[in-house]
């Protein structure tokens, strides 16, 4: 079982084979997904009051997909595959991010796999979203996305933001390559970023396989970013729009988010963070990935009890991704009106309140994901948590020191 603290602290991995080159896709959308998810929040309870959700016991029917979530560079030919344990499926859905265009597939005749029924399109990025149901009748959902192999095959790697983008003011360039590079300073040198701003751009290495670049402040709003490659043969430019700038700042004391655009307040939010027992990380986040509906489920993060997930949330609306261990900002429906503001309840998400099915533009968690973009920035203080942010935990890259991130540059 991977406790608490380690699942907070640590990174998502990313699965499967790489064979390809670079694949020029976002790293986020904007859709509706089946997912695992955590830091949801306090699942619903039986004694919810009137119009709250209540939650079933959880399905013993675990979802696999082959390649694993966040796998890049998969094969247009290469087997991909949905199966379960212990259950079958009842609903699988494959859909291209960028188009919506679904793609065909069969289920198998006792329901424990499906598989696409032809070849995929290259340099595509996918959302698989599947169904199952226990021996019981007790319903599981699970997701993943995947990004197929670009057209070209002597680089491997992955780049975002997608070319012709708008972005908000903390997105950073972000490199991944499917195996490590032992001549960084070789690598790094045949990229060039550079903004119409005249801000200095510089690349700093997490590991050896993501090379991200950013400012020493926030993008200017107004601003186009140029990313030029020439790497092992591949060439290619991408350019992408910085929009308005918006600092949204979580205060887990007061358990209010104030919303600021271009310098002004534009809107006070009660919210709800993580509990004492997973209080929410303090440090400066960006928004990856926005989601009208997404499926949490504790058992994807390693937050079991008695073998069970911790929490296991249903249609959570208006989620929007803040790292890669898994912290949310996202619409609570089974809280009730006084916990917003006043208690914070939560595995280490923000919530604000919302309805299932997030059908009221009114209510602040549709209001918040209605004018949010991916690279906004989400600021979290106050916050009980003692751990420090790791910078390469999802775009948390602000939260290191300019000095720091210098110096990690192969490049002078």
């Amino acid at each position: 079982m991977i406790t608490a603290r380690k699942r907070r602290t640590g990174l998502m991995a990313t699965a499967g084979v790489f064979g390809g080159v670079l694949a020029l896709t976002a790293l986020g959308g904007t859709a509706g997904a089946a997912t695992g998810g955590n830091d949801a929040g306090s699942p619903p309870k039986a004694q919810a009051p009137a119009g709250q959700a209540g939650t079933q016991d959880a399905s013993d029917a675990r979802i696999r997909f082959t390649p694993g979530q966040g796998a890049y560079n998969v094969g247009i030919d290469r087997p991909v595959a949905v199966s379960v344990t212990d259950g079958k499926l009842t609903k699988v859905t494959m859909t291209a991010v960028a188009t919506g265009t679904e793609v065909p597939g069969t289920l198998a005749a006792d329901g424990t796999s499906w598989k696409p029924d032809g070849r995929l399109e290259r340099a595509t990025k996918y959302q698989i979203a599947a169904e199952a149901v226990d021996a019981q009748g007790r319903s599981a959902s699970a997701g993943a996305t995947i990004t197929t192999v670009s057209p070209a095959n002597d680089f491997v790697g992955h780049l975002s933001p997608e070319n012709g983008s708008t972005v908000g003011v903390g997105m950073p360039v972000t490199v991944t390559f499917a195996k490590a590079i032992s001549d960084k300073a070789a690598v790094q040198s045949e990229i060039q970023v550079s903004s119409s701003s005249g801000q200095r751009v510089v690349g700093h290495w997490f590991g050896g396989t993501r090379l991200d670049f950013r400012p020493e402040n926030y993008w200017k709003p107004g601003s186009t970013v140029t990313v030029k490659l020439h790497v092992h043969g591949a060439q290619r430019t991408v350019t992408f729009k910085i929009g308005r700038s918006q600092i949204s700042t979580v205060d887990a004391r007061t358990k209010q988010m104030t919303v600021v655009r271009d310098g002004k307040t534009i809107r006070t939010i009660p919210i709800s963070s993580g509990s004492a027992e997973h209080p929410t990380y303090n440090g400066r986040m960006v928004i990856s990935e926005k989601y009208r509906q997404i499926h949490m489920n504790g058992a994807s993060v390693g937050l079991t009890k008695d073998g069970k997930p911790a929490y296991d949330i249903q249609a959570v609306p208006h989620a929007m991704r803040l790292t890669d261990s898994g912290t949310f900002i996202h619409g609570n429906y089974w809280g009730a009106d006084s916990v917003f503001g006043k208690v914070n309840t939560s595995h280490g998400c923000v919530g604000l309140k919302d309805i299932r099915g997030g059908g009221d533009g009114r209510l602040p968690a549709a209001w918040f994901f209605d004018n949010s973009m991916i690279g906004d920035i989400v600021v979290v203080k106050n916050s009980q948590d003692k751990t420090p942010l790791a910078p390469g935990n999802g775009l948390s890259d602000w939260n290191m020191p300019w000095t720091e991130w210098v110096s990690g540059s192969a490049t002078p």
